[in-house]
């Protein structure tokens, strides 16, 4: 065995160097677009690892055959394919550890490992694939393998693990990688060169008669043109990418200014967050990243929330929702989340993109909201148990009412809405009172005021009545809004308050005058009697009658005063009405039939029981059903209604006469006031003051030319 002492050919050597570098380049090139092409990974980690394997085998090989020796060795064939298939190994080992998943330092450890064993491998088969033995020099070897391993350290931390140098970022990052790599490479050959001895294996070739220069030039044109199609590959890929790495990168910066962006791993771990995200959340991108979205927990959505949300995207369906979230400084903000998984061929999720937006002023605003819509519910409650409500729009077309106008006007909603109040009109109020109602809310005024309406069943209803009109940008009404409340009882009283004040004043004056006048009468009509026995003259006569009966009418004016003034108190007992009232029409039927007046009788029971002074009652009965029949000149009916009804006796006279005008209806009781010619108003007076005796009320409703009803009720009395 004899040393050998080496000399290089540079040509051959300068070609290995360059080749190596374009499949560096080109290596790095397929293996950094594999994160932007799911669907082509393994062809890219594939040719990126065939790339760079043989680039590390071309410099090994060319620059062992490169070495001027005086004689060459022959090449044994299947330890040169070894040396390939061990290149090509160790690169797929060493970038599957630092490629497709979280880095962390033993990856990058391993990754430098195998890319070190790579060119140990390939430089130690080598040499025995050309016939020669190789000793080495312990400590420079190893300083050479530890040099080695430290520039493969260094390419792939500043290609894949450091954040500021990031290659997406730097675009020098890539050929400065790749110029470290095949640096690393020549420079491991050159060491190793430098710390190996030489020893040939047999005989020694003559120079010019080596039978490998054909195989040389064989193989470096092989490599070329693999090469060449890797690069080509890459470029056309790279080009392919390129139009859609653009559009991300501008749907990227859209969303990184407009949205909240996160990407996780399969497990939740954080491997990416947008600024926006960094800014709301008040953590710093490395106190992030590596951690999962529990940092960021609220405690207000129980376990159940999130179990079902990873439920959702871990059967790689889209999750959407909002959520709470809590910031580092412990204040609370809320985002509206869209979480998509991204998944493999296997239908795994391998990442997940959460996108969010900011909503905190929305929850805001929404909480506000519905604190406001609480308490316009619990206004509209209150307004709904104590008023009547309804609304209109501009041109008076109900829209809306609650139940109160449904209860209060026998009216369903369905027949209210649509309609306008006219169809409540009583008839008691002005066309002018109208107008000027109208043109106070048409001007944009609230108006105030009392109405009387019609029920559905005729019946009639007071209510105060507040009007607000709501105005448009335009300063027009768009709709009108209308509160009341029931005032009929409140003006029953005051009606009875009135008659009660009239009777006081009359029953002062009565005290007064009453006595005076009496004593008088009954001396004229003493003396008028004693001239009529001995008057023979007919005409003296009739005058002499004709006074006399004034006498009695005055006289009868004063017994009502006399009433007034000084009421007898009332006798009660326990009777039966209807008797009463029969009793009533029967001394009144012949003059209602010369009147051609039909008197009807209605009753649902047989006895109705109350506790009354009978003869008194019987003269409200006989004042009212008189006053009906002498409405009636041309004839009519008068029907008379007695029911019980809540423990009341219902006492209904209704005639079909002329009817009171509404504008006189509020005097009728009053003393002195009447709509008949001959009358005085003390009738209904009295009556109205029996019927208070019985503690029993009188309601009046009027229509002209229909009639009018005289409604008495007095406590019912159990039989």
């Amino acid at each position: 065995m004899t040393e050998m002492i080496v000399s290089f050919n540079p040509i051959l050597i300068f070609a290995a160097v360059i080749l190596t570098i374009m499949a560096s380049y080109t290596a790095l090139d397929l293996f950094t677009l594999i994160k932007s092409s799911e669907k082509n990974q393994r062809f890219l980690f594939l040719g990126g690892t065939f790339s760079l394997g043989i680039g590390i085998w071309i410099m090994n090989f060319i620059g062992m055959v490169a070495i001027n020796i005086n004689a060459s060795g022959s090449y044994n064939i299947p330890l040169t394919l070894l040396s390939m298939i061990f290149g090509i190994s160790f690169t797929g080992m060493a970038f599957n550890a630092v490629i497709g998943r979280q880095l962390k330092t033993g990856n990058l450890l391993a990754g430098s490992f195998f890319l070190t064993m790579a060119v140990l491998s390939i430089h130690v088969t080598g040499m025995f694939a050309i016939g020669m033995n190789v000793q080495f020099g312990s400590i420079v070897f190893l300083i050479s393998t530890l040099i080695i391993f430290a520039s493969f350290l260094f390419s792939l931390w500043m290609l894949f693990y450091s954040r500021s140098l990031s290659y997406s970022r730097h675009i020098w990052i890539k050929p400065l990688s790749a110029l470290i790599i095949a640096g690393a490479v020549v420079e491991g050959y050159f060491l190793l060169i430098r710390s190996s001895s030489f020893y040939s294996n047999g005989e020694i070739s003559r120079e010019g008669d080596s039978p490998g220069t054909f195989l040389i030039f064989l193989v470096l044109f092989a490599a070329i043109l693999i090469l060449s199609g890797l690069i080509a590959s890459s470029t056309l890929m790279s080009k392919r990418l390129e139009a859609s790495d653009t559009n991300l990168h501008d749907i990227q910066a859209a969303l990184d200014e407009s949205s909240i962006v996160a990407i996780t791993d399969p497990k939740g771990i954080i491997t990416y967050v947008n600024d926006k995200f960094v800014e709301i959340s008040k953590y710093e991108e490395y106190e992030l990243m590596g951690k999962n979205h529990n940092i960021l927990n609220s405690g207000y959505h129980p376990p159940e929330f999130f179990h079902q949300l990873w439920k959702t995207i871990g059967s790689g369906e889209i999750w959407k929702g909002e959520i709470r979230n809590k910031a580092k400084d412990g204040s609370f903000y809320w985002v509206e989340t869209t979480i998509v998984p991204f998944l493999n061929k296997k239908n795994k999720p391998y990442q997940y993109v959460s996108i969010r937006t900011d909503i905190s002023a929305l929850k805001t605003a929404e909480a506000n909201l519905k604190n406001s819509l609480k308490e316009v519910n619990d206004i509209k409650f209150a307004l709904d148990q104590s008023s009547i409500i309804a609304f209109t729009d501009e041109r008076g077309i109900i829209t809306n009412v609650n139940e109160r106008f449904c209860e209060i006007s026998q009216y369903s909603r369905e027949e209210l809405i649509g309609q306008n109040h006219s169809l409540l009109n009583s008839n008691l109020h002005s066309k002018e009172f109208f107008k000027n109602l109208w043109k106070t809310i048409g001007h944009g005024e609230v108006w105030k005021g009392e109405i009387r309406n019609k029920a559905k069943d005729g019946s009639y209803y007071w209510v105060h009545t507040t009007i607000v009109p709501f105005m448009n940008a335009n300063g027009k009404p768009y709709q009108y809004l209308a509160i009341r409340n029931d005032i009929t009882e409140r003006k029953k009283t005051e009606e009875v308050l009135h008659r009660q004040d009239k009777l006081a004043a009359v029953g002062q004056l009565a005290a007064g005058v009453a006595h005076e006048i009496r004593n008088p009468l009954t001396t004229m009509k003493g003396y008028t009697e004693f001239l009529q026995l001995d008057e023979t003259n007919e005409e003296r006569q009739e005058y002499l009658s004709i006074i006399l009966d004034e006498i009695d009418r005055v006289n009868n004016i004063v017994e009502d005063f006399m009433v007034l003034a000084k009421p007898k108190a009332a006798e009660l007992e326990e009777r039966d009405i209807i008797p009463i009232i029969k009793n009533v029409i029967s001394f009144l039927e012949f003059e209602a039939r010369k009147r051609d007046v039909k008197i009807r009788f209605e009753y649902e029971r047989d006895i109705i029981q109350i506790e009354c002074d009978e003869n008194r009652l019987k003269q409200v009965f006989l004042n009212f059903i008189k006053n009906g029949i002498e409405a009636m000149p041309d004839g009519g009916d008068i029907t008379i209604r007695a029911a019980i009804i809540n423990n009341q006796v219902q006492i209904a006279i209704q005639d079909t006469g002329v009817g009171i005008p509404q504008e006189k209806l509020k005097n009728i009781g009053e003393p002195f006031f009447t709509t008949k010619k001959n009358g005085n108003g003390l009738g209904l007076m009295v009556s109205f003051k029996i019927i208070e005796s019985h503690n029993g009320k009188v309601f009046i409703e009027s229509e002209l030319n229909k009639g009018t009803t005289f409604n008495i009720v007095l406590p019912a009395k159990s039989a």
